[in-house]
């Protein structure tokens, strides 16, 4: 007798007297279980250690940045939500391309010396002490901050990616205060990485010069204190 099969003794018989023929087979419907019609997609996953796989998410949030990278990101929000002050905001109208390369040219050939330079012209002073001390271009903010104050300079050139700010802001409004004309340009690099640069003379040959950059800062900036050239 196998186990699929379900045994019901006839009434009235001992079960040693039963034999196969007095009894009933009953045969045995198997009940496959429920996983096999049912969509399992559907049911609830379990996401813990070892179970259902984790769908496929951004994992963006999960990634270390480098600090230089957050400080860009809340410098960026920063200069979105906040209004920009009228003394920072004018460093972002830079002098035109044109006359910036003009205006380069013109400090490029009042550039401070080199030593072998400096050498040569200390040694012609020298010799004729009474010769007039040579016009050049100034640079450090120092420098410059010293020459607006007493108007010896004829022209500031400032650069507009000062970083910190703090450093020239006061610049351009001191410049208006003492009649020096100035410009903002962009980029600090043609000004060999200084935060400002001055012109304390010029000779008879790049006075008209310096007198049109004077005029395109006035137009530039639109400030009238300009008249000093």
């Amino acid at each position: 007798m196998t186990k699929t099969q379900m045994y019901f003794k006839l009434s009235g018989r001992n079960r040693e007297s039963d034999s196969e023929s007095n009894l009933i087979h009953f045969p045995v419907i198997t009940c496959l279980p429920l996983l096999f019609f049912t969509d399992t997609s559907k049911w609830p996953k379990n996401f813990g250690i070892n179970q259902d796989v984790h769908p496929q998410t951004d994992m963006t949030r999960f990634v270390k940045s480098p600090e230089y990278v957050g400080l860009q990101c809340q410098k960026v929000i920063l200069n979105q939500r906040l209004k920009v002050p009228p003394a920072i905001a004018q460093f972002s109208h830079t002098l035109d391309k044109n006359i910036a390369t003009q205006l380069f040219k013109l400090l490029n050939k009042y550039r401070p010396k080199t030593k072998q330079e400096k050498k040569a012209r200390l040694e012609a002073v020298a010799k004729a002490t009474a010769e007039e001390k040579e016009a050049q271009a100034k640079y450090g903010l120092n420098h410059c901050v010293a020459l607006v104050e007493v108007k010896k300079a004829s022209l500031v050139v400032i650069a507009h990616d000062i970083d910190p700010i703090e450093l020239v802001i006061f610049l351009p409004a001191l410049c208006r205060k003492m009649g020096v004309p100035y410009v903002i340009v962009k980029g600090k690099a043609p000004l060999t990485n200084t935060r400002s640069n001055a012109v304390n003379g010029v000779d008879s040959e790049s006075t008209q010069m310096l007198r049109t950059r004077a005029k395109a800062a006035r137009q530039n900036t639109s400030i009238a204190n300009f008249n000093k050239l």
